[in-house]
């Protein structure tokens, strides 16, 4: 086993390739893709000498566990988990050497919910697009992880960083995002826009990479007749028949024909990514820069 790949023993509820998507072909009805928690996948990457855009391993709460076939560096960022070398611990949030043969297991988060898994060389599967990265709802980039399989590894470039533990934001224990209203609040009642910044509404375990689901208060509509389909963008927050908002993550539709009540910042939507199940949600209205 002297070839640069990683075989995986575990692939977890749902591991894929991610790097930093490939934006601009909404067009084509090609949505963005990428990490969903983008300074995670980033500061994993800058801990093994990758360059920004090398293609990481994205886990869904249950972690993952790969075998080198030759010695690499690995690091894990996001998602707090237990990390172990062949049943040894090893640090998470650090360079770690992994020998010839030696079992990577990532554990399920502690807290949080997607842990990103950087290699020296990064992941070495044919871009699509101009992007490695696996998009759940068009299919492209490559399947979702699976026992067995063989992941390429491309030459590692650069040294690993010299650090004992990379500080990271812990994931969050309120969401709470920022929204800029519209462009069809004006399809709510004026009580719904009210409610919608502020209910408490929660993290629905029915959330993916396409959109966090949650679960409280019904908007309600004051205009209940048809939404022509129209573009959408990453993070509004489109309100679907039964009155709860969704707000849309990297994986989402390009069009839509629910009416959108307001888009999140984007810089709020790494902690979105990290948001558990249960975990309370606000919406908070900013005005229109």
């Amino acid at each position: 086993m002297t070839d640069r790949a990683l075989v995986v023993v575990r692939a977890g509820a749902l591991t894929t390739v991610q790097d930093r998507g490939r934006p601009g072909h909404a067009h084509l009805g090609v949505p963005r893709s990428g990490a969903l928690d983008a300074p995670a996948a980033a500061l994993g990457n800058r801990l093994v000498g990758n360059p920004p855009e090398a293609a990481v391993l994205e886990t869904t709460l249950t972690g993952c566990a790969v075998r080198a076939r030759s010695a690499v560096t690995v690091a894990v960022a996001g998602a707090p988990c237990r990390v172990t070398v062949d049943g040894r611990p090893a640090t998470w949030g650090a360079p770690v050497l992994v020998a010839a043969g030696a079992v990577l297991d990532v554990g399920p988060a502690v807290s949080g919910v997607r842990s990103y898994v950087a290699v020296a060389g990064g992941i070495a599967v044919d871009p699509v697009l101009g992007s490695r990265s696996t998009d759940l709802l068009s299919g492209l980039g490559p399947a979702p992880l699976a026992d067995r399989m063989v992941l390429h590894l491309g030459r590692a470039r650069f040294a690993p960083a010299r650090v004992d533990v990379a500080p990271q934001p812990a994931p969050p224990a309120e969401l709470v995002l920022r929204i800029t209203p519209g462009p069809r609040d004006d399809w709510f009642t004026p009580d719904a826009v009210r409610l919608f910044t502020s209910g408490l509404y929660r993290v629905s375990a029915a959330s993916n990479r396409i959109g966090l689901r949650t679960e409280g208060p019904a908007l309600q509509r004051a205009v209940t007749g048809e939404l022509a389909s129209e573009g959408m963008v990453l993070g509004a927050v489109q309100v679907p028949p039964d009155g709860r908002p969704v707000v849309f993550l990297a994986d989402h539709p390009t069009t839509g024909g629910y009416p959108v009540i307001g888009v999140v910042r984007p810089s709020d939507l790494p902690s979105a990514a990290q948001a558990a199940p249960g975990i309370p949600v606000r919406f908070v209205a900013v005005r229109r820069r």
